[in-house]
């Protein structure tokens, strides 16, 4: 039995649970609504506060699916209560960020500014120069735009330079020696 996939899913209140036909889930909350379809054989029932999600058969599909399934439905009870974001951090002499309307320009050595936009998912902000969050109600769209952003410039390892996730930790290799034979 699944460990993760038997846990039931506590529904706060001010969260409103639709379970529509085919399994496509509706959570409403006070941060947004999210609506997700979920695969057809999983069983995903609504009992008072709590959401219940269970396996039709022992079939290895099906026991994949069971914890998947239980973890995207918390996933979109938590985006709508609390939300998502990931902050990163900027490195390098000359390398910034700043936010101006819905538009956050990033400076990042390149002959050009980087531009990207707000979205309807998720927001950029910038509270200092060497940082940028992004927050959001989905996990996934918040993640994703976070890598988008991190793949503009990564971080290398010989001077850590580059933007990085805030808890990712750069391996640093040695320089060269400079001691010729």
């Amino acid at each position: 039995m699944s460990r993760i996939g038997k846990m039931p899913i506590a529904v706060p209140a001010g969260v409103d649970v639709t379970i529509g036909a085919d399994n496509v889930i509706t959570v409403k909350g006070p941060k947004g609504t999210l609506t997700k379809p979920m695969h057809k054989d999983m069983i995903i029932k609504l009992e008072g506060a709590e959401i219940i999600v269970n396996r039709p058969s022992e079939a290895k599909e099906h026991k994949s699916l069971h914890g998947l399934t239980r973890t995207l439905v918390n996933n979109m009870v938590v985006g709508v209560t609390e939300g998502y974001e990931k902050t990163l951090e900027i490195n390098g002499v000359g390398y910034r960020c700043a936010k101006q309307g819905n538009k956050l320009t990033l400076n990042l050595g390149y002959s050009h500014p980087v531009e990207m936009e707000d979205g309807a998912d998720y927001t950029l902000e910038s509270p200092n120069p060497n940082t940028i969050i992004v927050k959001g109600i989905d996990k996934q769209i918040v993640g994703e735009i976070a890598a988008k952003i991190r793949e503009k410039r990564p971080p290398e390892p010989y001077k850590g330079k580059g933007i990085k996730y805030a808890d990712e930790v750069i391996r640093r290799k040695e320089g060269k020696t400079g001691a010729k034979k």
